[in-house]
């Protein structure tokens, strides 16, 4: 049920989205345990309708749902100005997984989840995104430049050779930040996960390989020679030159 808070910060403001009842009221009641303001969804009908008159600042989203699952819900929102989105999915569903990383979901969590493992990714997250919010003064940002390519840690943004601002999902950005940031270095996929994701993540290197094809499609658009290669059995090395400026 939909109960609107008047006055409410939306950055603490968390929509769970589960057509079990008993997981959508449980997981609410210990997140609000926990300081949010929390909305529940059943559906794919019910959650529009939330996010029609709502502003979210995450949602945790179960993948296996009747009617429109949360992989088609997914597909439909907007990944750049939308709410950041955690999915929820058992163990079995690694390929819906992948898929849901790719489409651009922040994170996700095995169901059935630990609520302090759900508590600890939702804060991972929502730090996440804030960070970008503090514009850092301007003479103090620095770039990490290659190839004549330019990555702004702090704005979180890659422009390519001309200038052009290339989109990048969450995942894809942190992916190659972890790379720029040991250039020439063999890095495993295990390693990647790490750097990337935290070392307490879901160890799932089938997502690393499906970021990395998307981030190596993305950095070949203006034809510069390749800068991830792949070492066989081995994992992955950034080959350009990095400089800081």
């Amino acid at each position: 049920m939909i109960q609107p808070v008047p006055a409410v910060d939306f950055e603490t403001r968390l929509l769970i989205v589960d057509d079990d009842p008993g997981i959508r009221e449980l997981t609410a009641a210990f997140l609000q345990q926990h300081g949010y303001v929390v909305d529940t969804a059943e559906d794919a009908t019910t959650m529009r309708a939330a996010l029609a008159g709502n502003s979210y600042a995450l949602v945790v989203l179960d993948l296996m749902m009747p009617g429109e699952d949360g992989l088609s819900i997914l597909r439909t929102l907007d990944r750049r100005s939308g709410p950041a989105v955690i999915l929820h999915s058992v163990l079995s569903e690694d390929i819906d997984r992948i898929v849901g990383l790719e489409m651009g979901a922040d994170d996700y969590v095995a169901k059935p989840a630990n609520p302090r493992e759900l508590l600890a990714r939702i804060r991972s997250v929502l730090r996440r995104i804030a960070a970008p919010s503090v514009a850092p003064i301007a003479h103090e940002r620095s770039y990490m430049r290659f190839a004549g390519w330019r990555l702004d840690p702090i704005g979180r943004q890659l422009f390519d050779p001309e200038g052009v601002l290339i989109n990048l999902s969450d995942g894809e950005f942190r992916l190659l930040l972890a790379l720029v940031e040991r250039p020439r270095r063999v890095l495993t996929r295990d390693a990647l996960l790490d750097y990337s994701r935290g070392a307490h993540s879901e160890h799932f290197d089938r997502a690393i390989d499906v970021q990395m094809s998307r981030l190596r499609k993305k950095l070949a658009r203006s034809g510069a020679d390749e800068l991830i290669r792949t070492i066989r059995n081995e994992g992955y090395m950034f080959v350009a030159e990095v400089t800081p400026k």
